[in-house]
């Protein structure tokens, strides 16, 4: 067996916990930690269990002790702190978005590559085991054709005028808010799950507190795929009731399939004959690759925490060398950034955007 690899986290907030339970699930070690302040470094550090402080990001970075780097910290400082666990060789698994900008996100995936990197951005709804059964039906034909992909990712955590967070300043967050935090996610388990590619969209940005800052309270985007089907996605960060409502429905000329987030431990299949709500668990899934992430029976439904934990031992089970076919990397926290992009633009000037020809500027 490897010898555990240590972990060094960047930020000490929410998702800074949800990566060191990961960590550790996975039998490995997080060995230090940084924040945005001495005070707040070693608030995280006791508040987690960690040993070691670093004084800043670069401290951390460098330190012998640390063998992987996380970004956890607000998304105007991913770029760089990531740029700097690449310059130094060590795998960094990278919070979203990978970087504010199409150029950065670029220049990433660039460096990854030419020093061979290894890299880990956090897409995690990959890794639930009924989005692994619905791809693996998919994948073997039982929809047909799928026609029509649409969806929401719903929130209700700024719903209240005077609700606010780092991620409303758009100097921190970036141009984004919305779209950027929780409709890639939507985007990318579309497109795993389904095969199909966004190529062609056109989206209506909303603001209804204006106060609150320059970036949407919600987005809505209609788009079409390389395979001719067609899809809406509403994603929402205003909608009462709705905590973390990643919902989908992938209809095909056979059958469809639909899911949602909030209840993760079934899915609906369709026909015209009728429904069947699947139950998730070891015993009632088909496809190997749920049932490897589908480790308890049915009627105990496994979470989000369940899901980063498998993203999290794929990353780290890359790091030492093995073969992870379904890690998200950095190419695409690149494609995160590319479908952002194309949603700004589509909103500014109310046009259709072909995604293809969102690119970065030359990089030197």
């Amino acid at each position: 067996m490897e010898s555990p690899l240590r972990a060094g986290i960047l930020g000490g907030g929410f998702m800074a916990e949800v990566h060191s339970r990961a960590i550790r699930a996975a039998g490995h070690e997080v060995i230090m930690i940084s924040s945005s302040s001495p005070e707040k470094s070693a608030e995280a550090a006791s508040r987690l269990g960690v040993r070691h402080v670093a004084a800043d990001a670069r401290r951390l970075v460098e330190s012998e002790s640390v063998d992987v780097v996380h970004v956890c910290t607000p998304n105007a400082f991913h770029a760089e702190q990531a740029e700097l666990a690449i310059a130094v060789g060590k795998p960094v698994v990278c919070e979203k978005p990978l970087a504010t900008s199409v150029r950065d996100a670029t220049n990433l995936v660039s460096r990854a590559a030419e020093s061979k990197t290894p890299t880990a951005v956090p897409f995690v709804y990959r890794y639930y085991p009924a989005v692994r059964e619905i791809r693996s039906r998919i994948l073997r034909g039982d929809a047909g054709e799928l026609h029509l992909l649409h969806g929401a990712y719903l929130q209700d955590w700024l719903a209240l005028p005077t609700a606010t967070n780092w991620r409303v300043n758009e100097a921190v967050g970036g141009a984004s808010r919305t779209f950027a935090d929780i409709g890639v996610h939507w985007c990318d388990a579309m497109e795993f799950v389904t095969g199909h590619r966004i190529t062609r969209l056109v989206s209506l940005l909303a603001r209804p507190h204006p106060a609150r800052g320059a970036t949407e309270d919600s987005a809505s985007i209609l788009f079409e795929t390389d395979r001719g089907a067609s899809g809406t996605l509403i994603a929402s960060q205003i909608s009462h009731g709705r905590k973390n409502q990643l919902a989908f429905s992938f209809d095909g000329e056979l059958e469809s399939f639909e899911w949602n987030q909030e209840h993760p431990g079934q899915f609906s299949a369709s026909t015209p004959n009728g429904s069947t709500n699947v139950n998730v668990g070891s015993v009632e899934l088909a496809a190997a690759s749920a049932q490897e992430l589908a480790y308890l029976p049915a009627g105990h439904p496994q979470g989000y925490q369940d899901a980063f934990n498998a993203f999290m031992a794929d990353a780290y089970a890359s790091f030492q060398g093995d073969v992870a076919p379904d890690l998200p990397t950095f190419e695409d926290g690149l494609r995160a950034a590319v479908i952002t992009e194309a949603v700004l633009q589509s909103a500014q000037s109310r046009q259709w955007v072909d995604v293809a020809r969102v690119a970065a500027p030359a990089i030197h």
